[in-house]
Formats: structure tokens, sequence, C-alpha cells
């Protein structure tokens, strides 16, 4: 019977830790993500390109299990859903992409994912703004959450401001300082271009989440949507990268780090990415899924300063510390929230006893006393 009791009680700690631990394991992804793509890149492959082969990639792995899967519960197309579709496929697959790919390029792959960190501030600005979050400064876990939305912008805007002096975090960090001098003089010529292009696609990937929770509500099937989003975003990635990408030659991929960079993208951070995402946002909301992003910076900048021997600053370092207090601050504030709401019934309302106007309570007994004294008088009259 004990053991029973463990295993129960060990099924629910695991129930409630995990939609922490499919956020935190996607930041791996992530990172993976940032550092293969980044030498991608750098190798001359076109990142208008590597949108629509990643998207291609993950549509056809993805598509035929959510046909065969979720065939009887998928809903009916209609109008709305389906535009709801095009628009989401712009937002991240076209629009958040491609800025970010090209705000990385002008700066590093450190400082890329250094940004991000900015993602759950704007994430609850817009939440809060389509009325997803609601903002109550009588609750503790309301304060935590605006508190921890303004220190995540602080540290963010301390990692943008301030580098400060290098830090050496391993012991081959002084190997090709001279390399590493020159790529940073090349990198600060753009970093003003790239900061805003990265903020623009933050921006895009917010409203992202915001639509992604709200089209949920109309087509709970996550994994067909997660397929959807995958196949419009390769049509319209694939449009804008006949445009922009002209050469025939730069559509050329064979087995190298191009097919790497597109396989690892599409599989992990669209297609698996879109589907957790999508069930987290459903149960926890935009915010929660976006919370756990700063976590990426500093597995970034690790692999970053190992693989690609990337300089990492004090001012990212102090930055990183801010932001993970913030991180805390907000999902302690959440996670409150979600247990007062446990106190709330199927209709959203307390679960409290009426409250009671006295007067409004003195004429009611008024009126049944008059009730009974009149039942008790035609009783009286209708007795022989």
């Amino acid at each position: 019977m004990g053991d029973l009791n463990l295993l129960v009680s060990m099924s629910i700690a695991f129930n409630k830790l995990k939609p922490y631990l499919a956020m935190v394991a996607l930041q791996f992804g992530y990172a993976g993500m940032y550092i293969i793509t980044l030498v991608s890149l750098k190798r001359g492959f076109s990142h208008w390109i590597l949108v629509v082969y990643r998207h291609a990639v993950a549509t056809l792995v993805f598509a035929p299990f959510a046909y065969f899967l979720e065939k009887k519960i998928r809903p009916k197309m209609t109008k709305s859903i389906f535009l709801k579709i095009v628009v989401l496929a712009f937002l991240e697959p076209v629009l958040d992409q491609n800025l970010y790919y090209v705000g990385m390029q002008y700066t590093s792959a450190t400082f890329a994912s250094a940004m991000v960190n900015v993602l759950p501030a704007i994430t609850f600005i817009m939440a809060v703004i389509f009325r997803l979050e609601t903002i109550n400064l009588k609750k503790i876990s309301s304060i935590a959450k605006v508190v921890g939305t303004l220190i995540t912008v602080t540290g963010a805007m301390l990692m943008t401001l301030y580098k400060g002096p290098v830090v050496n975090i391993l012991w081959y960090s002084h190997a090709g300082s001279h390399h590493k001098a020159a790529a940073a003089a090349a990198t600060d010529q753009h970093l003003v271009t790239g900061t805003i292009m990265l903020i623009s696609c933050i921006v895009g990937w917010s409203a992202f989440f915001i639509l992604q929770n709200k089209t949920l509500k109309e087509y709970p099937a996550e994994l067909s949507l997660t397929s959807l989003i995958c196949l419009m975003g390769f049509v319209e990635g694939g449009i804008v990268g006949v445009i922009m990408e002209r050469r025939k030659s730069a559509w050329a991929i064979g087995f190298d780090s191009r097919l790497l960079a597109a396989a690892y993208s599409g599989i992990v951070c669209s297609g698996i990415a879109y589907y957790m995402q999508s069930i987290v946002n459903k149960s926890r909301g935009p915010v929660f899924v976006t919370a756990f992003s700063p976590l990426s910076m500093i597995i970034t900048a690790v692999l970053g300063a190992i693989v690609l021997a990337e300089q990492v600053h004090l001012g990212s370092l102090i930055g990183a510390v801010i932001i993970v207090s913030g991180l805390y601050s907000v999902v302690w504030g959440k996670s409150k929230e979600s247990a007062s709401n446990k106190l709330v019934d199927g209709e959203g309302r307390d679960q409290e006893l009426p409250v009671v106007d006295k007067q409004t309570s003195g004429v009611a007994d008024a009126d049944v006393s008059h009730t009974a004294a009149k039942s008790k008088k035609l009783l009286e009259q209708a007795e022989p």
C-alpha cells in the first residue's frame, strides 16, 4: 500500500513538473540551434533559404503524425481559423526568424540570445493588453509578475548598453585573441542595426504566442496546428525567399552544415517547439511559455565560447544574473496565481459564501412571514 501511494505521489509531482521540464528542455534545443545555424550562415547559407528548408522539413516530419493521430479530434477548418494560421505563419516562421538571423549575423549568437531575454516582458505587456493576463496590485502574485518583468527589462537593457571587460570563462579563452578583437570590431559596426532587428523579431514572436493562445481555443488540435503553421511558413517563406534570394546556386544544399541546420532547426525548433509551446500555452498561458527564454542565453554563452570562441563580457554576466532574478519572480508569481485559481470554480467565480445585504434580508424575511400568515388563515377558513 505504501509503495502504491509513493508511485501515485511521484506521478502527481511529475505531472506538475512537466510544463517546467518541457520549457527548460526547449531552451537547450534553442541553444543548439543558435550555434548550428550561425555556423551555416557564416559559411554562406542564406537565412531566407534556411527558413524555407527548415519548415519544409518540419512539415514533412510532423504532418503525417498530425493527420493520423488527430483524425478524430481535429475541428473543421473555417475561414477565421485559416486566416489566423496564415498570420501565425507570417509572425514566427517568416518575420521573426528572418529578422533574428539578420540580427544574429550583425551581432553574435550570445548577444542575440541575450536580447531574447526581453521576450517575457514584451509578451506580458501584450497579454495584459489582450486580457490574457490580469493585474491586481493588491495581490502579491501580480506584484511579483510586474516586478519580475521590470527586472527582466532592466537586465536586458544592461546587457545591450554595457559591455565591460572580457571575462575568460574558459581556460583557453586567450587563444586567438587577435581574431576575436577583429570580430568584435566588425560586430560593433553593426550593433545598432542588429539590435533593432532583434527587438523587431521579439515583438513578432510575442504576437505569435498571443495569437496562438487565441487560435487554440477555436482549433484545439495542437499537432495539426503545428503542421499547418509549418506548411504555411514554408509557402510564405518560399515567396519571400524567391524575392530576396534570386541566385539559383544559393538554393543548392548537400550533406553539409546547411542540411544539418535545416533539419535540426526544422525538427527541434519548429515542429517540436511549436507543439510543446502550444500545449503549455493552452494550459498556462503565453507569459509562462516565454518566461524560460532567458535560460537559453546562459547555455548559448557557454556553447558559443566553446564552439565559436566568442567573447563573454562582464555586462552580459551581470545582466544575466539580473534577468534570472526577474525570471524567478515572474515564475513564482505565476505559480502563486495558478494555486489561487484552484480555489475558483468552473465558471471562474470564487467559491465564497454569498454576502446578503441586511436591508434586503429584512424585506425578504417580512415577505416570508406575510406569506406564511396568509396561508395559515386560508387553512383555518377551509376547516369545517
